[in-house]
């Protein structure tokens, strides 16, 4: 209790450091209760007080200096001061997201107008996605230094402190100074987790591989928005937050299976658990918080094997106590209040939900069922859930302002495949470095499991009273609920000494039928069940004889999927990496991981940043491109990458054709071969295919003008088409009268995005086109979503998305 009692001083302290400015001659104030050594012969208790009341100011005084003295050696000392120019370090692997990529750079040096200064400071730099940057680059960035903002529904700001950010660049100018100057160790670990995300892409669709990559990695970045919205709403947020209150759940769990495997015998249980949750911890890229909630969960499960579960709160409250002392601004941070909590929730409530529920479950199924450690298994992985649920909800509440109704249910549901999805996630991930063909059959696995989480998470949000929004709780509400929770499990603790009789009830057992399972069962039905599964689904996802062409919705941008039986050609990727996989997996069968034929059109970014990420996530075995000079971070991303991959590259010229097989087709319309020392227009420049299958065929412009138009009906390679790709997006520059004259279609399709900048279509455009095949007769992206042609070579289906 000693320990408690100053470890609770010290954390106390650090947070009244950070409200208030305490007088260094408040300390005097810590030998004052010495004076009651003189009346009185209870000696520990007067000392303790002395020395709790010391530390409080001790810590009120070092956290206030910590978190408000700010000098010139300080990087936000120079905060909104205009462009300046600073060297410093990638201290952590680079978040990517769909548009851009965050830099954590540790800063050392900064010019400014009278020279230049040494300074340490941490600074969240945004910078394009291309080119890509990695731990341990030195990096010179010319930007405008700045205070991060604040928004009305989030403490952006906050937020940052907490992980001791007080710093934020946009878009500055990066200049590649050197490599590889980190910690050798570390960048290995970062190096393994990139490769394993890696492999989980190429092994697994979307959304099922973002959301892989967030369980088992904590890489959240590429998670579609809508998703994310439907975790929070089904209250299963922390399944994707690796923090205290994940690991906190998973060291449960583990708990609960590892006894069901192995049994108590030489705690194997325990190191099981143990050596997870570290291996978790280096697979997740070794950041802080993780750490810091692994550390709790090592204590809670090392205070397991010693069978001093109770002291374990002990060991818990001066590793916070120490974790705040090194770090005073981790206080404010949620995930570490999360981290804390949850451990508190599985020292003092799992236990007692844990004893009634196999009690419970012992009074139903009989001590000598063989179905008991299997049921045992559930109801501890339950008790975990819930006792650390319990502990953290009105801090989620208060961080969040929603309670989410459906969390029980949710957790309950989705959680025992949590266990499954982070190891055979894992061992795809891992496998996919030796043998593709291995992690694939891993990666079907995984998918099955991953698709239930779905299927649980997205089922669960949709209902209107999933989730009550209820604005930020109040401290006073946090300070009642856990001076009440405090109060019911002191209460229960004590139970037979405050109360003398406790009525005990005698009940029969109820009558049941013992069920009993071979030893081994518990290792194969589960595999068999899954197995049997996914020849299920496989079989009802096999692709018919037809061919489907599909404009997929990628916002602003061209991407258009050709598929026959198990063959499939992608022309353009679009503007982002995200939305591409989602259609991708939407489309495509999860056991089909090749695309025979990639077709970029012209080199812009709204057709080619997709295709990037494409090569990276599936085997491409060929791809076909115009020949153009162009340069961009891009571009040269896009060259390296077949490069590397050593796919056959095809120069799109007009009269190339490609045969696909039962009688389907495609043929280069554009470009011409140009002269040398042509200069040409990279629009009009693009690849213009015409596919055609029996009666029904289809002409793709990409984004050529009315320049190309005009060629192309000059050299007589504007056949009939049924239908047809409007170029560049509805844009005025193109689909001129004379070339739909030419064409004749019977369908038009635009791939534009929703309220795109560009204002796109264009109205003329759209009046042409209602002219030619009538308004019913044309289908946008951003109106009609995806939208699919199907046909049998004589007819034509459309399915469209919205």
């Amino acid at each position: 209790m000693i320990i408690i009692w100053l470890s609770c001083a010290w954390i106390a302290g650090t947070w009244l450091g950070m409200k208030f400015n305490l007088p260094m001659p408040f300390i005097l104030a810590g030998p004052a209760p010495l004076l009651l050594l003189f009346f009185t012969r209870r000696r520990k208790p007067v000392i303790l007080a002395s020395a709790v009341i010391i530390l409080l100011v001790t810590a009120s005084i070092y956290s206030f200096s910590s978190l408000n003295t700010v000098d010139e050696s300080d990087l936000h000392f120079y905060n909104d001061r205009g462009i300046t120019e600073m060297k410093g370090m990638v201290s952590e692997e680079p978040d990517v997201r769909d548009k851009n990529t965050r830099l954590l750079l540790s800063v050392k040096e900064i010019r400014i107008e009278d020279g230049r200064r040494e300074v340490d400071g941490e600074a969240l730099v945004f910078v394009s996605r291309y080119p890509e940057y990695h731990y341990g680059d030195v990096l010179k960035v010319t930007g405008i230094p700045a205070t991060p903002q604040q928004f009305d529904d989030f403490d952006y700001s906050g937020y940052l402190e907490h992980q001791g950010i007080y710093t934020v660049v946009f878009y500055p100018s990066v200049e590649l100074l050197d490599t590889e100057k980190g910690f050798a160790p570390l960048a290995w670990i970062y190096s393994l987790r990139t490769g394993l995300a890696e492999n989980i892409a190429e092994t697994l669709p979307e959304p099922q591989a973002s959301l892989a990559q967030g369980i088992i990695l904590g890489m959240r970045g590429n998670i579609p928005e809508e998703l994310r919205e439907n975790f929070a709403a089904s209250g299963a947020a922390h399944l994707l937050a690796i923090s205290g209150l994940h690991l906190g759940i998973m060291a449960g769990v583990l708990l609960a299976i590892g006894i069901m495997l192995f049994g108590k015998r030489h705690y194997l249980y325990v190191w099981l658990a143990i050596g997870a949750i570290w291996f978790y911890v280096v697979i997740t890229g070794v950041h802080l918080p993780v750490v810091r909630g692994a550390i709790m969960a090592t204590l809670f499960l090392l205070a397991e094997f010693l069978g001093r579960q109770r002291s374990a709160i002990v060991a818990l409250t001066l590793a916070a106590a120490v974790m705040v002392g090194v770090s005073p601004y981790i206080l404010g941070d949620a995930s570490f209040q999360l981290s804390f909590l949850a451990m508190a929730g599985l020292v003092f409530i799992f236990p007692v939900l844990r004893n009634a529920g196999r009690n419970e479950t012992r009074r139903v199924f009989g001590e000598d069922s063989r179905a008991l450690p299997a049921v045992n298994a559930i109801t501890d992985a339950v008790s975990a859930t819930l006792g650390a649920l319990l502990a953290v909800w009105p801090v989620v509440a208060h961080y969040f302002g929603i309670v989410s109704l459906a969390a029980p249910f949710t957790t309950l549901l989705a959680l025992p495949a949590l266990p499954m999805i982070i190891v055979l996630g894992g061992l795809t991930g891992i496998l996919g470095f030796a043998s593709a063909v291995v992690a694939q059959g891993f990666g079907w696995l995984v998918w099955l499991f991953l698709s239930y989480m779905l299927m649980v998470v997205n089922g669960l949000a949709t209902p209107a009273i999933s989730a009550i929004e209820i604005g930020p709780v109040s401290p006073v509400f946090l300070g009642i609920y856990y001076a009440l929770l405090t109060l019911v499990i002191w209460i229960h603790r004590n139970r037979n000494r405050l109360f003398k009789r406790i009525r005990e009830s005698v009940e029969q057992p109820i009558a049941h039928v013992p069920f009993r399972l071979p030893r081994t069962a518990k290792w194969v039905v589960i595999p068999l069940i899954a197995a049997a599964v996914l020849t299920v689904y496989t079989a009802a996802t096999m692709p018919d004889d037809k061919l489907h062409v599909s404009f997929l919705d990628v916002g602003e941008g061209d991407a258009i999927l050709i598929r026959k039986g198990n063959r499939q050609v992608l022309v353009d990727g679009g503007p982002s990496p995200q939305a591409i996989r989602l259609e991708l997996g939407k489309q495509m069968p999860y056991w089909d991981r090749t695309i025979e034929l990639l077709v970029l059109t012209h080199p812009h970014s709204d057709h080619m940043t997709g295709l990037v990420e494409v090569i990276r996530c599936y085997r491409v075995t060929g791809i076909m491109e115009p020949d153009c000079d162009y340069d961009s971070p891009l571009y040269r991303e896009w060259q390296r990458l077949i490069d590397e991959k050593r796919i056959a590259v095809t120069t799109a010229r007009a009269g190339l054709i490609i045969d696909m097989g039962d009688g389907i087709i495609i043929e280069v319309l554009n470009p011409t071969a140009r002269n040398e020392g042509e200069t040409l227009d990279i629009d009009n420049n693009s690849a213009v295919l015409r596919l055609t299958t029996d009666d029904i065929s289809f002409l793709l412009t990409g984004d050529i003008m009315r320049e190309a138009e005009w060629e192309i009906i000059r050299r007589g390679y504007a056949p009939n088409s049924t239908v047809l790709k409007a170029a560049h997006h509805g844009s005025d520059t193109s689909t001129t009268a004379e070339f739909l004259v030419a064409v004749d279609p019977h369908v038009a399709v635009i791939s534009c995005g929703r309220d795109n900048k560009h204002g796109h279509p264009n109205e003329d455009v759209l009046s042409r086109l209602e002219r030619e095949v009538g308004a019913g007769n044309i289908y946008r992206s951003d109106v009609h979503g995806t939208v699919e042609f199907i046909t049998d070579g004589e007819r034509l289906w459309v399915e469209t998305e919205r």
